[in-house]
């Protein structure tokens, strides 16, 4: 009997278990508070875990996306990979308005933590030099995220011109990595479990409010970009009314996008629309994989939006222009954002590291971004693969206007 709800619960989908692990958490919180409380070591060791596995997954997975990145010839590629960049980086910049606009605080154990924030942009940039420039190894070991990312993008543009078998060692250790950090993920509804009853059991259903008014500012920011933002670059390519494409490519593919979850599960319905809509095979079979790599709207968002929740927290006033520089940083390490899911959340540490946020806290921030990731990860990825039609059948028509 035991055996067969063992495997039921397996078979039940992440989602549904993290729901389970969520509701649990706030009958024991309401039931016996004193044992939620005890509970905190399942969230405890699940947020160490996610410590361990985060340095080395962000550079096994940077330098294997640029060492096995293929060059084409087709010029056509071009126009479609700068509305990739154009369109995460739109998205960072647009979750920094809405984060400034609404600003959100998040419930963390703050116990023994000295927020030591940077004194302007000035501060930022020059600490930025500093861990740029560290040892590779020191970087990994202390989750010294900059470097990590540095390091990562220097080694994989070196190994870009080594034989294959080099570059499919590299990959193959960057999916060893990645099953690693899948099983980590299938612990989060135990971790997410204790998280809640402790949290609940301490501070009351009040930290549940704060998750919504967290998912209202992400989930606002990827409806801007989806209804307002995109449509805007749409036009200013085609100079036609973008909402039908829009639409098409939402209801195509970001439904379907919605429930898997997944960005790479999702290539063949991006290709059978793509073929739908009359575009280049020789394009959109080459730009719809690659946009499920680096076209990352919905990550840029989730990274962003969580990090400056994080700075509120700890009382860090973020300016205009350190507001900018987490933007760059945000879009650049969507690009590399790991393809299981809530794959974005464990690059929050590399942006909350600009601001000096303490590796532990930054785990505690992935912690609550997996609680509400049943919503963001679901909208994050119907945004970042509906953005992968849109943008490769924009360019195309522009492509093909100009033929």
């Amino acid at each position: 009997m035991s055996n067969s709800l063992f495997k039921k619960l397996q078979a039940t989908s992440l989602v549904n278990q993290i729901i389970v692990g969520i509701i649990l958490g706030c009958i024991v919180a309401v039931v016996a508070p004193e044992t939620a409380k005890s509970l905190s070591i399942l969230g405890g060791l699940f947020v160490e875990a996610l410590k361990a596995v985060a340095p080395i997954l962000v550079f096994v997975l940077v330098v294997s996306s640029i060492a096995n990145q293929k060059v084409d010839g087709e010029a056509n590629l071009k126009p479609i990979v700068g509305l990739y960049l154009l369109g995460t980086l739109s998205a960072a910049l647009v979750a920094v308005f809405m984060s400034f606009t609404f600003p959100t605080t998040l419930s963390l154990d703050l116990a023994g933590v000295e927020a030591s924030p940077p004194q302007g942009l000035q501060e930022v940039l020059s600490t930025l030099i500093y861990k740029v420039v560290d040892n590779p190894i020191n970087a990994i070991a202390t989750g010294n995220f900059i470097g990590i990312l540095a390091w990562g993008l220097g080694l994989g543009f070196a190994l870009k011109h080594v034989n294959a078998s080099t570059k499919t060692m590299v990959h193959d250790v960057a999916d060893g990595i990645s099953a690693i950090v899948r099983v980590v993920i299938r612990f989060a509804p135990f971790g997410i479990f204790g998280l809640v009853a402790n949290t609940v059991a301490t501070t009351g259903f009040s930290a549940l409010q704060v998750y919504g008014e967290l998912l209202f500012v992400l989930l606002g920011s990827m409806l801007i970009i989806a209804l307002i933002v995109n449509p805007i670059i749409v036009y200013v390519i085609t100079r036609k009314n973008p909402y039908p494409l829009i639409f098409i490519c939402l209801r195509g593919s970001g439904i379907t996008a919605f429930f898997t979850r997944s960005s790479a599960a999702n290539i063949p319905v991006n290709m059978r629309l793509c073929k739908q809509l009359d575009l280049h095979e020789d394009t959109y079979s080459v730009s719809i994989p690659l946009g499920a790599t680096i076209n990352m709207a919905g990550a840029a968002i989730t990274i962003t939006v969580l990090t400056l929740a994080a700075c509120n927290t700890l009382g860090i006033n973020v300016d205009f222009g350190t507001a900018v520089l987490l933007s760059v940083i945000a879009s650049i390490s969507a690009c590399g954002a790991s393809g299981v899911a809530g794959g974005s959340l464990l690059l929050i540490p590399l942006a909350c590291s600009l601001f000096g946020i303490d590796n532990d806290v930054a785990m505690q921030v992935i912690a609550i971004g997996f609680v509400i990731s049943v919503v963001q990860d679901s909208a994050e990825t119907a945004l970042n693969s509906s953005t992968d039609v849109v943008f490769t059948a924009a360019a195309s028509h522009h492509i093909s206007k100009n033929l």
